[in-house]
């Protein structure tokens, strides 16, 4: 496992500090609040930890509220919500200087026999075809913003390959569609749930800039202010985040200053591991100049 990879692994794992409270430290990844990802995934690990191990997360649905501070540590609050005869529901919040920046949703279920379908893998090419997003940054450092330069080159817990490729610094109008490979990079111990918190965190890249792929416009765009509202997650089986996954990814709709992602995520043999969806805030600021 990488160093970057265990620093991941120590973010998500979460400080109890008093019963169904727990405190989580914050990474800033140059970006101007804190990145969404972690709060997701260290939302799934403070819920986690109230439920029997038996009982698998397998969704969540939450809203951000509040830009969060990269600088700050996060405090968790989990309400016990139910336990049932199979299911376990738990509301988080998770909060900075005494107010919530965001609030989740989170079900667990034991493992049970059932009908079973899924729609097939897109045709896509392997991961070895394909760059790093990392290595591809290195190629155009010069004109990346020097507040995210350092990040953007450096090594990343979580490798993603694009098979799409839209410039951010000249984005072109094309189909809402997008496909990326990702894995940890780093092989990780046999802890199901370490494995979905991974997910959570990883599942909040590249999502939302899928619905603005069609409008030819970037994150990097000065007129344009975007920002996670809420996201929601399911996890349809176990799955390993130190292999590659297919993150295949499109959006349908975008509107009233906001877009609309969707995404399934397959392991390589094919199977459709986990299911996103994201809405975020797309707007055209009229101060920018």
């Amino acid at each position: 496992m990488t160093q970057v990879l265990k620093n991941l692994v120590s973010l998500l794992s979460l400080e109890a500090i008093e019963e169904d409270l727990y405190r989580g430290s914050s990474q800033d990844l140059g970006f101007r609040q804190l990145f969404g990802g972690q709060v997701l995934g260290q939302c799934v690990s403070a819920a986690s930890r109230t439920v029997e191990a038996s009982r698998h997360v397998h969704s969540m649905h939450g809203y951000f509220l509040r830009p969060g501070d990269a600088s700050l540590p996060v405090v968790y609050q989990v309400d016990r919500i139910r336990d049932g005869g199979s299911f376990s529901t738990r509301r988080v919040t998770a909060i900075q200087k005494g107010k919530p920046i965001f609030s989740c949703a989170a079900s667990f279920q034991y493992d049970e026999e059932g009908f079973h379908h899924q729609l097939p893998m897109p045709d896509v090419p392997g991961p070895e075809n394909f760059k790093s997003e990392t290595e591809l940054a290195r190629l155009i450092a010069p004109m990346i913003p020097e507040r995210l330069r350092e990040r953007a080159v450096s090594d990343k817990p979580i490798e993603i390959r694009p098979v799409t490729r839209v410039n951010p610094f000249d984005p072109k109008p094309c189909e809402p569609v997008k496909y990326v490979w990702f894995r940890a990079d780093g092989e990780l111990p046999d802890d199901p749930q370490l494995h979905k918190y991974l997910l959570a965190y990883a599942s909040d890249f590249n999502l939302l800039t899928t619905s603005m792929q069609p409008h030819g416009v970037s994150v990097f765009q000065k007129f344009m202010q975007v920002a996670s509202l809420d996201h929601a997650l399911w996890f349809h089986a176990n799955l390993r985040m130190d292999d590659w996954l297919l993150y295949a990814m499109d959006s349908p709709w975008a509107g009233n200053a906001r877009g609309f992602s969707r995404a399934s995520i397959f392991n390589r043999a094919g199977q459709l591991v986990a299911s996103v969806a994201q809405e975020g805030l797309t707007r055209l600021r009229e101060d920018w100049k």
